[in-house]
C-alpha cells in the first residue's frame, strides 16, 4: 500500500462509521420513565445530599473512581512534536482506548489550550473533581516536570505523566532482569543513557532508586556528553552532569555495562557495541527506529542482552505493561497518589512474572514453543492475561503499605478474581490471533478475490504480514480492483477459466479423476470442475501448491462444502465435519457449536462436535468449559430432543473424564455462575466460567450466534471448520473484511498447527 493510501486508510478508521475512538456508554437502565426520573430529576438529587454531607460518597455513587482524565497541551506528541491542543486528541482518545482494553478504565480525553505551565496546572485543578486520576501526555520539557511535581503536591488524587514513568517502570523491570542474567550487580554497572529529556530522566531516577551510582552514570543530549562544566544545564540534566572528561558517545560506550537509547535512531555503531563489556545491555528504545538495528547487534555481539520499543524482536519496552495497570492499583484502592512506591512495586511485579511459567495462551500468541526467563525473555509479553492480576495488586499494596490508600482491600484472592473479570470485554484474542500467524505466514488461497471486499481482506492480509495470498477469480476484475484500492504487490493471481492455466488444470484435473474415478467421475468431467474457482483452489491446497483456502464469500454455505469433501475430505478418524464461532463477548471469548453443518445431530455426533470444539478452544490457547445445550436441565424433560444431549455428555463422561463438560442445561444456567452453583452444586461446570457452548441442533446454534452479532455488535470468529484433512475455510455469505481477515488468520494458525503435528511425528 502506498504511503498516500495508508495515509487515507488512516482518516477513515478515524472518521467512519462515527468520528473519534471512544464513546461514553450508559451503565443504568433508562427504558423507562421510572429510570429516567432515577436517572436525572427528581431522583438524582438523593445522592447529590450524600455527597454534600460526605465528599467521599462521589465515589460511592458516580463513576468518579474508574474515571481517568488523559490531558495534553499537544506539546510533544510522539515523533510530531509540537502540534497543538486539538491536533493532538486523536492520540488522546488512543491512549483512552488503551487503558479501556487493558485494564477497563474510562477515560475522558481533555486538551488545554495553553503552553503557559500556570494556566496549564489551573485548568487541571479546576477539572480534578470529576476524575480518580489524571494521566498526562505529550507535554515538553522541562515544562513537563514542573507540571506534575506541582499537581502531585496540591491534587490528592492519582497523577502521573506517562511519557515519564511508563518507559522508566517498564525498562527497570527489564533492567533488573538483565542484570541478573549478566550476573551484575546494579550499583556497580557503568550506564550510558543517549537521550536527556522526560523519558530519559525519570528512567535514570528510577535505574537510581533501585541501586545504580550517580558516579556510574553517563547521559547525553543533542550537543554530547552532559558534564558539570557545561554552561545553561537545566536542573534536570545537572542532576545528572558528569565529572568524566568525555564528550562523545563513542567515549562513553568503553568499558559501558548499560545503554539505555531514548534519543534517535542509528547513533550507535557496531564498534561502539564491541567496546562495551561482557555481557552488555543494550535497551535501544528509540521508536520506530531503535539506536542500533537489532539484527545488526545481534550479529555485533553474541552475548549482547537487549530490548527495542519494537513488537516485532524480542523483549519489546512497552508502555501498555505499565500505565493501565498501575493506574488500575491505584483507582481500587482510592490512592491519594502514585508514589515512588507504587512505581517500584509495578517494577517487581514485572521482574517477577517474566521469571514465572508462561502460560500457554501467551506461547501461542506469540507462536514460541515455550517462551522461558532468559536472553530474548526478560519482560511479560503485552497480552499475557495475567499481568491485571499481577501488577495492580502490587500497586495497591504499596499504595497502602505507603500511607496513601483510602480504601484498603481486605481479600486479596477476590480482588484478583474481579481483575480477571474485567477482561472480558476486549478483544484481545483477535489481535493475538493476528500476532500468532505473522509469526509464520501461509500461503493462503482467496477463492473469490474478485469480489471486492475479499480483496481488501487480502491486502490486510498481506500488508500486516499474516498470509501471503493467492488471489483466485477473474484476472482482469482483480487487476482493476487492485488499481482501485491501491494494492499494489507481486502476488500470484490465477484465472482458472483461462488458458494460461491449462496444463495446471490438467493436473489437479488427473489427481482428482484418479481419487475419484470409481464414483463416477470420468477425466473430461474432472477437467470441467477444474475450471470452477473451488474445485481449484480445493485441489491447490490438496497438491501443496498452497497451505490453506479461505472461501464461501459470495456463494451459499452447502454449495461450497461440497467440492471441499469431493476434493480434500475429512481428516483421519473423522466421520462428520463440524463447524465453531468464536463470539467476543462481554464476558470473554466463546465458543458456539455447531453453526453451519449438522442439522440435527444424534448423541454421538454431538459428543464428536464437543471433541472437536474442545480442541479448537486449545489451538487458541483457552482451556474449554463446555456446556451441552438443551431447553431442559438435567433430566428434567423426557422428550428425545433433550435426551439426546443427556447421552452426549454420558458419552464424553465415560469416554473422556478428563474433559470439563456437562447438560444438558438452559443456557441462562450455564452461563450464570451463582445459579448453577446455587440449583446444581453437583455439576462439572459449577464454580466455573462456561467458555464453551454446544447446542442440540443447527437452527439453536446458527440462530444464537446471529443474534449475538447483529444485536449485541459482538464480533464473530468463524464458522471455524472442524474435521477437515486440510485447512480449508468457509465464509458466511456476505461476510465483512475483518471477518474475511480473521479467518484468513485462522487458516495459517490452522497450517502452522498440522505442520507441527507432522513434524512430531517424523
Amino acid at each position: 500500500m502506498s504511503k498516500q493510501s495508508k495515509r487515507i486508510e488512516a482518516l477513515v478508521y478515524h472518521a467512519k462509521p462515527t468520528p473519534g475512538k471512544i464513546k461514553v456508554v450508559p451503565t443504568k437502565k433508562y427504558a423507562s420513565q421510572r429510570d429516567l426520573s432515577l436517572a436525572y430529576s427528581p431522583g438524582v438529587a438523593e445522592p447529590c445530599l450524600e455527597i454534600e454531607k460526605d465528599v467521599n460518597n462521589v465515589y460511592k455513587y458516580t463513576a468518579k473512581g474508574n474515571l481517568v482524565a488523559v490531558i495534553s497541551n499537544g506539546t510533544a506528541v510522539l515523533g510530531l512534536g509540537n502540534i497543538g491542543p486539538e491536533a493532538s486528541k486523536p492520540v488522546m482518545e488512543g491512549k483512552g482506548l488503551l487503558f479501556k482494553i487493558f485494564a477497563d478504565i474510562d477515560v475522558f480525553d481533555i486538551e488545554v489550550n495553553t503552553e503557559n505551565v500556570d494556566e496549564f496546572i489551573e485548568t487541571v485543578k479546576n477539572i480534578a473533581p470529576t476524575f480518580g486520576g489524571i494521566n498526562l501526555e505529550d507535554i515538553k520539557a522541562p515544562e513537563a516536570f514542573e507540571i506534575e511535581r506541582r499537581l502531585k503536591e496540591e491534587l490528592d488524587i492519582p497523577v502521573m505523566h506517562d511519557d515519564q514513568h511508563g518507559t522508566a517502570i517498564i525498562s527497570a523491570a527489564a533492567l533488573l532482569n538483565a542484570l541478573e542474567l549478566a550476573e551484575k550487580n546494579i550499583e556497580d554497572v557503568k550506564i550510558v543513557v543517549s537521550g536527556a529529556g522526560a523519558a530519559a530522566v525519570s528512567c535514570t531516577r528510577l535505574y537510581k532508586a533501585f541501586g545504580a551510582k550517580s558516579e556510574n552514570i553517563v547521559m547525553l543530549d543533542s550537543k554530547g556528553v552532559i558534564r558539570k562544566d557545561r554552561d545553561n544545564l537545566t536542573a534536570q540534566k545537572a542532576e545528572f552532569a558528569t565529572d568524566r572528561k568525555i564528550d562523545t558517545l563513542d567515549e562513553a560506550m568503553k568499558d559501558a555495562d548499560v545503554f539505555i537509547g531514548l534519543s534517535m535512531a542509528d547513533v550507535v555503531s557496531p564498534e561502539m557495541l564491541k567496546s562495551m563489556s561482557e555481557n552488555p545491555i543494550v535497551f535501544a528504545m528509540a521508536n520506530p527506529n531503535p539506536e542500533i538495528n537489532y539484527d545488526l547487534a545481534i550479529a555485533t555481539r553474541d552475548d549482547i542482552i537487549m530490548a527495542t520499543g519494537r513488537s516485532d524482536h524480542p523483549n519489546q519496552v512497552n508502555n501498555v505493561l505499565g500505565f493501565p495497570f498501575i493506574f488500575r492499583g491505584a483507582l481500587d484502592v482510592r490512592a491519594t497518589k502514585i508514589n515512588e512506591e507504587m512505581k517500584m512495586a509495578a517494577v517487581k511485579a514485572l521482574s517477577t512474572l517474566a521469571k514465572e511459567p508462561v502460560p500457554e495462551q501467551v506461547n501461542l500468541a506469540y507462536n514460541e514453543t515455550r517462551l522461558t526467563f532468559g536472553r530474548d525473555y526478560i519482560i511479560p509479553k503485552p497480552f499475557d492475561p495475567r499481568l491485571i492480576a499481577e501488577v495492580p495488586p502490587a500497586v495497591a499494596k504499596a499504595a497502602m503499605e505507603s500511607g496513601v490508600a483510602q480504601e484498603p482491600i481486605e481479600d486479596w484472592d477476590r480482588y484478583k478474581n474481579a481483575l480477571l473479570e474485567r477482561l472480558g470485554s476486549d478483544n484481545k484474542l483477535v489481535r493475538q490471533l493476528l500476532g500468532r500467524a505473522r509469526t509464520n505466514p501461509k500461503r493462503v488461497v482467496f477463492a473469490e478475490a474478485d469480489q471486492l471486499d475479499v480483496l481488501k481482506a487480502a491486502q490486510i492480509v498481506y500488508e500486516e504480514g499474516v498470509a501471503e495470498p493467492v488471489l483466485l477469480g477473474r484476472k482482469d476484475a482483480i487487476v482493476g480492483l487492485m488499481s482501485e484500492i491501491d494494492f499494489d504487490a507481486d502476488i500470484e493471481i490465477i484465472d482458472p477459466k483461462s488458458d494460461e492455466e491449462t496444463e495446471r488444470k490438467n493436473q489437479y484435473a488427473k489427481v482428482y479423476w484418479e481419487k475419484r474415478h470409481r464414483q463416477g467421475v470420468t477425466l473430461y468431467s474432472a477437467q470441467k470442475k477444474m475450471r470452477e474457482r473451488n474445485f481449484y483452489a480445493a485441489m491447490m491446497v490438496n497438491v501443496g501448491d498452497a497451505d490453506a483456502l479461505v472461501t464461501g464469500y459470495s456463494r451459499n454455505y452447502p454449495s461450497v462444502v461440497k467440492p471441499m469433501l469431493e476434493l480434500i475430505g475429512m481428516a483421519e478418524g473423522v466421520n462428520r465435519i463440524a463447524t465453531t464461532n468464536v463470539m467476543m463477548t462481554q464476558r470473554g471469548p466463546m465458543f458456539l457449536s455447531d453453526t453451519a453443518i449438522n442439522i440435527d445431530p444424534d448423541a454421538k455426533c454431538l459428543a464428536r462436535v464437543a471433541r472437536m470444539t474442545s480442541r479448537v478452544a486449545r489451538m487458541f490457547g483457552i482451556e474449554p468449559v463446555m456446556a451441552m445445550i438443551s431447553y431442559s436441565n438435567f433430566g428434567s424433560s423426557e422428550n428425545p430432543r433433550a435426551r439426546k444431549v443427556q447421552e452426549a455428555v454420558s458419552i464424553l463422561h465415560k469416554a473422556y473424564p478428563e474433559m470439563v463438560v456437562d447438560g444438558e442445561l438452559q443456557t441462562d444456567f450455564a452461563l450464570n455462575e451463582k445459579m448453577l452453583q446455587d440449583i446444581f452444586p453437583f455439576s462439572k461446570l459449577a464454580g466455573r466460567k462456561v467458555n464453551t457452548l454446544i447446542f442440540p441442533n443447527l437452527d439453536a446454534a446458527n440462530i444464537t450466534y446471529k443474534l449475538l452479532k447483529e444485536l449485541n455488535k459482538s464480533e464473530s470468529i468463524g464458522p471455524i471448520m472442524m474435521g477437515m484433512a486440510k485447512p480449508v475455510h468457509i465464509l458466511q455469505l456476505g461476510a465483512s473484511v475483518d471477518e474475511i481477515v480473521n479467518m484468513a488468520a485462522i487458516a495459517v494458525i490452522d497450517a502452522q498447527e498440522r505442520e507441527k503435528r507432522q513434524q512430531k511425528t517424523k
